[in-house]
């Protein structure tokens, strides 16, 4: 009986800890998420500043950005569907800033941040001139310390 005792106990304290592993600083994480983010929007972004983004985020992330894509489905390609879209678009901005502006969190669920960024550069596919300034909220669905569903949001 006694033994039997102590390995629940150990299960219990094992389960503890593990449950305490999952467990991050939302807000650490959520500048750690922004400086990562905005290194990839950077004149002179490099594949290693997507793969330290992407290291972010889980293996079939979904991802919303509206009005222009609405479905934040995960697929279990999710990550290199991000990664593709991501390089096509790596080093088209001739300048890029941003400024976190506010951050919100959710117990261990989810984080929000709002910014604001404004670029200039060439479009990579039609090569026109872009140049834009604007607000965005990100909306952060969390899963096992990593970003599972990315909701952006236009002001």
């Amino acid at each position: 009986m006694k033994h039997k005792l102590l390995s629940a106990v150990a299960i219990f304290l094992s389960l503890s800890a593990s449950s305490t592993e999952t467990e991050i600083d939302l807000n650490a994480f959520a500048q750690q998420y922004f400086k990562a983010m905005v290194a990839t929007q950077a004149p002179d972004a490099t594949t290693q500043d997507l793969e330290n983004y992407l290291a972010l985020l889980t293996d079939d992330i979904g991802h919303s950005h509206l009005p222009y894509v609405t479905d934040d489905s995960r697929q279990p390609d999710g990550k290199q569907a991000m990664r593709k879209g991501m390089t096509f678009y790596l080093g088209a901005h001739t300048e890029h800033k941003a400024e976190l502006l506010d951050v919100f969190t959710f117990n261990q669920t989810a984080i929000a941040i709002r910014y604001s960024n404004s670029a200039k550069g060439i479009h990579p596919q039609h090569k026109q001139a872009i140049s834009y300034s604007q607000i965005m909220m990100e909306v952060l669905e969390m899963e096992n310390g990593k970003v599972a569903v990315i909701r952006k949001y236009h002001q």
